[in-house]
Order: C-alpha cells, then sequence, then structure tokens
C-alpha cells in the first residue's frame, strides 16, 4: 500500500498535471514568515557576522561529517547556536514582496520552512522549546514546560539523543509558501529543501566542534501536537539533534 502512494505521489505531481498556481492567477503571495506572538519573549541573538569561529576547510568539513548521537553534555554558548541558525537559515537579503535569499538554496526562494528549537543546553537560554525568527535574527520564546524534552523524545520514539542533546532543530513546512508558486510538485520541493539545510547544520556543526544527527523517524501526529500545529497547513518535516563531541570523538 505504501509503496503504491510513493508511486502515485510522484506520478500525480509530474509537470503534466500542474494546476496552474496561485501566483500565476494573481493571488497575494503568503506572508514570509508565519505569524508569531509578539507577546513572548523575545531572545536577541549575536550578529553572526562579528562571530569568531576556528577555521577549517570545506573539504575537512565533509571528511568529517558523520552522525553523531551521544554528547559530552557540555553546553554550547549563544553565539555558536547563533552561528549554527545562520548557516541553516541565516536571511542574506530581504526581496519584497516574496522573497527572501538566505545561506541555503530554496525552490524559487520560497524558504517554506520555519525553525524550531528544543533548547536543553545553551548558556544563558532557559531549557524550552523556542521559535527562530530568521529575518529579525531572534529567537521566540514558545514553551517552557520542564517535561517538554520527555516528550518531545518520545515523539521520536524515543531516540535518546534528543533529550542529551544540547539544541535540537525541529523544521517545520508551510507547504501554501511553496504550492503558491508551484502548486502541487510545491510538496517534493519542501523535502528537497529540509535536506539542504539540514546538511548545512551538518557542516556548520564541524567548526564548533559540534556533532549532529538526523532525525527522520518520528510521530508526525504527536510532534505537530507538542508544537500546536495542524499538520495541514504547517507540520514538522525534519529534525535533528546537536551537541559538543566527546573530546577527540
Amino acid at each position: 500500500m505504501s509503496q503504491r502512494i510513493g508511486r502515485e505521489f510522484l506520478e500525480k505531481t509530474k509537470y503534466k498535471y500542474l494546476h496552474v498556481s496561485d501566483q500565476m492567477q494573481g493571488v497575494s503571495p503568503p506572508p514570509l514568515e508565519a505569524p508569531v506572538d509578539k507577546e513572548r519573549k523575545e531572545i536577541s541573538l549575536p550578529d553572526p557576522a562579528g562571530i569568531s569561529l576556528p577555521d577549517i576547510h570545506l573539504r575537512v568539513a565533509i571528511e568529517r561529517r558523520e552522525s553523531i548521537r551521544q554528547y559530552s553534555g557540555q553546553y554550547l554558548t549563544l553565539e555558536e547556536l547563533s552561528y549554527l541558525l545562520w548557516c541553516t537559515q541565516g536571511v542574506k537579503e530581504v526581496m519584497p514582496p516574496y522573497q527572501t535569499l538566505r545561506t541555503v538554496p530554496s525552490a524559487g526562494a520560497r524558504h517554506a520552512l520555519e525553525t524550531y528549537l528544543l533548547i536543553n543546553r545553551i548558556r544563558g537560554v532557559d531549557r524550552g522549546l523556542y521559535r527562530f525568527m530568521a529575518v529579525d535574527h531572534v529567537l521566540r520564546e514558545m514553551d517552557t514546560d520542564s517535561m517538554l524534552a520527555l516528550r518531545v523524545t518520545d515523539a521520536c520514539l524515543g531516540q535518546s539523543c534528543v533529550k542529551t542533546s544540547a539544541v535540537t532543530f525541529i523544521w517545520v513546512a508551510v507547504p501554501y509558501r511553496m504550492t503558491w508558486r508551484y502548486s502541487d510538485r510545491g510538496y517534493r520541493y519542501l523535502f528537497i529543501d529540509a535536506g539542504h539545510v539540514c546538511q548545512n547544520l551538518y557542516l556548520s556543526a564541524e567548526a564548533i566542534g559540534c556533532g549532529v544527527c538526523a532525525i527522520g523517524a518520528f510521530s508526525d501526529d504527536d510532534m505537530n501536537h507538542l508544537l500546536r500545529l495542524d499538520g495541514e497547513n504547517q507540520f514538522v518535516i525534519y529534525l535533528a539533534t546537536v551537541g559538543r563531541k566527546h573530546h577527540g570523538g
């Protein structure tokens, strides 16, 4: 059954079946970012341009890249988190009315992903769930429930690296931001974009002595419920844990 669904998805999202997109019909574009409650606590992030980092050759970062599930338990700094966020969704330029140029590629510069963070060990930041507001390069506090790390771990089918990580990146897809331009074929691009973002996280983490483990195995319904998403207009598409490597690891 699952194989038939996969084949049908690929077939029905071929160009020959595409409907006229909302963009082609003159419909106004969706916002560049999903709305957020402005009353929630805002945390300023250090300017990525001013962050000093160890030099690492791209080839070395690629050669070292591997999934790491065990971490030292050390805290990361807010500067290091800011750097990782910049590398994975940093906005280089806003191009009104419907595009941003960022540090990762995206079909049509649609960038239909939002970044949520489960923070466990970031110096100076309370544990909890936060959202990265990429245009302003700030964090918004979403939930500081002390049991949240355990709940996210359970939703990730018990993968313990979630609760032992310094931070877990949770990427949320906003499909209409993509399908507005590409109709149903845009759903393909959501998953492609998630891959671009996660690979940038793997490589950038090498510069600060961190390891990453991408997570594709999770309960969709449970994760969406934890983030208060409807699972249709917004849904969790991918996760990745980040933590300091053990010495020599």
